[in-house]
């Protein structure tokens, strides 16, 4: 073999670790899952190199190597981070408590505020002062922070955040105290929030740092394990993670700014729906990853995935720029059970990789969705994971028996509910969150993937009224293919706060050149570390909103435009209008942030064919399959025997390594010119 022939791609989800490897031809060329390790997440890596090398990969003809991991938000989630400190300037200590004064639930007059990453006895205040425009009112006292520092490491803080007032627009006081205790105090964490994200809105700005600091040192460590480890078996490619906006970076660079990596699963499966779309010619899809956990919905159009600086993580706002993922119910290993009033319910608990569905035969007692897939005779349970992962049916059936009995069902009928309940799930949130995003489903092609979703996409698509279904060749592993076709992406923002009659073109065309000039440095930095660009571009936009408002709308601002303030007023008169309905063309607009996206184009798998002998083989079969509450014999195929050249009628199960796929009746499928999976709903 060529070294450096293949491009590693590994997703670490909360149930499977999902690999995917694609030769310098731009073909993938194996694909595999194995089930996570949560409290290790790298030994389901060493566990894949492993079985990559037996199977004629070797690790050290891996040229890149790109990989997402859930262990940051999990940490963030689970709240297992490190006891972390927080300077802030004199009078703001309680900016973590404070928040926005918002309710979470309006109508819920017990509910209970989230507790803040750090207790307000671990928050220092430090004597310094700048104002809004960047000016020295009160120098910084470093004797206060070294002082500060020394108790908060006393009282068993390992990690330290820095955010004084208005840093986004003079970092040298958060600058000059990080450098102090990086100097002073080697063993500690520590982060300044103008360095991840120089933004106005102090609380926002000021929980990036502190979620950076609270996860910064267990991401540290994992990375460096998995550095070690993977070395150790071969593998010299440098490890590259993916970021929630959909890109990627070195693993040292993460390994400092692990915030960016929070949304990074997710985004990485939008990245490749979005890759598999447009080689497929679809120009609108919703996208579903259902995976062990949830299942994950985003919008595509035209092949480009929408992007939000609104997410949430938990019970914090996340304000840097991520994919714009919005989860919307059940998972394959979400547990049903019934509440205080007896009524079915499934989620939001999942089995997780340990103990696992009941079928799995690790412990799991309780019924989840892929019991009842497995139940009903949608899953074989000796064909899962191409039969590397043999099934216990016996441990659904008596999971399921002792549901039935609860609501007075025989086992198949509560499995057949358990599938009711999560799809309904699934259409309650679905609907009005298409209506939020001003998008008709009907309009638009479903593209399933994750462990679950063929195997659930067609009964939401007949839920919802959607006639049109996508499966990609390998959908159980596309977030690992999005990892090896994500670009070097990274977003650098500025608070300008003006309005336009005091804006001048000049003004805005130096804030954009000195943004453009960052981004520039950052992706010379980045792809020194042998990652191979095609080509590289800048994206520029505005926060803009009528003078005297309270929040503002992103307009995407041309490159040509980018020093034109009247240019750019017209194009927020027309953003405005287009979302509100009404638009003031007289009157004053306010730039409050300008932004710009450096991405720099990386090589893309154009062949997505499944590698041979991924899909069962055999001839068409029938099965016992419990479908709309009674038995049919039902066809089975392998993945491979659909072809191009005719449709197969559901009710129907396509199954693959990755896998299985149900077509209820009223569908039918064929396989497209690309190697996807194509159902509608039958004429």
């Amino acid at each position: 073999m060529t070294a450096g022939r293949y491009r590693l791609g590994v997703d670490i989800g909360g149930t499977f670790t999902d690999v995917m490897v694609a030769d310098d031809a731009g073909s993938v060329v194996a694909t595999l899952k194995t089930p996570s390790v949560p409290g290790a997440p790298e030994e389901a890596i060493f566990t894949a190199l492993d079985e990559l090398r037996r199977s004629g990969v070797a690790p050290e003809d891996v040229a890149l190597f790109v990989h997402g991991t859930t262990l940051a938000v999990n940490t963030l989630i689970e709240r297992t981070g490190a006891t972390t400190g927080l300077l802030v300037t004199r009078g703001f200590r309680d900016v973590l408590e404070i928040r926005r004064l918002r309710l979470d639930n309006t109508t819920d007059f017990y509910g209970d505020k989230s507790l803040p990453l750090v207790p307000r006895d671990l928050v220092v205040e430090i004597d310094e002062r700048l104002l809004a425009d960047g000016r020295v009112h009160r120098p910084l006292d470093l004797d206060q922070v070294r002082e500060a520092v020394r108790r908060l490491a006393g009282a068993g803080v390992t990690a330290a955040a820095v955010c004084f007032m208005h840093a986004y627009t003079n970092p040298a006081h958060e600058r000059q105290a990080r450098d102090l205790v990086r100097a002073e105090f080697p063993s500690l964490f520590v982060c300044a929030s103008a360095d991840l994200w120089p933004q106005q809105r102090e609380y926002e700005r000021c929980l990036v740092a502190v979620m950076n600091a609270y996860i910064g040192a267990r991401m540290a460590g994992y990375f460096h394990r998995l550095e070690a480890g993977a070395a150790a078996r071969g593998l010299r490619a440098q490890a590259l993670s993916t970021k929630s906006n959909g890109g990627v970076m070195t693993a040292s660079r993460a390994a400092d700014e692990p915030v960016q990596t929070l949304l990074s699963g997710p985004a990485s499966g939008v990245i490749g729906a979005a890759h598999v779309a447009r080689l497929a010619g679809a120009t609108r899809i919703v996208t579903v990853d259902m995976g062990g956990t949830s299942a994950d919905v985003a919008i595509v159009v035209d092949g480009h995935a929408a992007y939000s600086t609104e997410n949430q993580v938990g019970d914090f706002p996340v304000i840097m720029p991520a994919v714009d993922v919005s989860s919307i119910g059940a998972g394959g290993g979400s547990i049903a059970w019934l509440d205080a009033a007896g009524v079915l319910k499934v989620g939001p608990r999942s089995a997780g990789a340990d103990p696992g569905p009941a079928c799995y035969g690790r412990g799991g007692t309780q019924p989840t969705v892929t019991d009842a897939y497995v139940h009903l005779g949608i899953i074989a349970p000796d064909r899962f994971l191409g039969g590397r992962m043999p099934l216990e049916p016996e441990r659904a059936a008596a999971a399921l028996t002792a549901l039935g009995r609860s609501i007075g069902r025989d086992s198949r009928a509560a499995a057949q509910a358990i599938l009711d309940v999560a799809t309904a799930n699934m259409y309650a949130q679905f609907t009005p969150l298409m209506a939020r995003k001003g998008v008709d489903p009907r309009d638009f092609t479903l593209l399933a993937y994750g462990g679950a979703g063929p195997t659930h996409a067609f009964l939401l698509a007949r839920e919802v009224g959607i006639g049109r279904v996508l499966i990609p060749p390998s959908p159980g592993t596309l977030c690992a293919l999005g990892c090896v076709v994500a670009d070097l992406r990274n977003d650098f923002v500025r608070t300008l706060y003006r309005v336009d009659y005091e804006t001048s073109d000049a003004a805005l065309e130096e804030a954009y050149a000195e943004l453009e000039r960052q981004g520039r440095r950052w992706l010379e930095e980045e792809s020194a570390q042998g990652i191979p660009l095609a080509s590289s571009f800048v994206l520029y936009s505005a926060d803009m909103r009528y003078e005297g408002q309270a929040f503002e709308i992103e307009v995407a601002v041309a490159g040509e435009e980018r020093s034109r303030r009247a240019a750019i007023a017209r194009r927020f008169h027309q953003a405005y209008h287009a979302i509100f309905g009404v638009s003031d063309d007289e009157a004053p607009v306010a730039f409050v942030n300008l932004r710009a996206t450096v991405v720099g184009v990386t090589a893309k798998v154009s062949r997505l064919r499944a590698p041979a002998g991924a899909a069962p083989a055999g001839a068409r079969e029938t099965r016992s399959v419990f479908v709309d509450g009674r038995m049919r014999d039902v066809a089975v195929l392998p993945r491979a025997a659909l072809r191009p050249d005719g449709w197969t009628p559901g009710p129907l199960v396509v199954e693959q390594y990755d896998t299985t796929t149900f077509v209820p009746p009223g569908f039918r499928v064929r396989a497209d010119d690309v190697g996807n999976l194509v159902g509608e709903a039958a004429r």
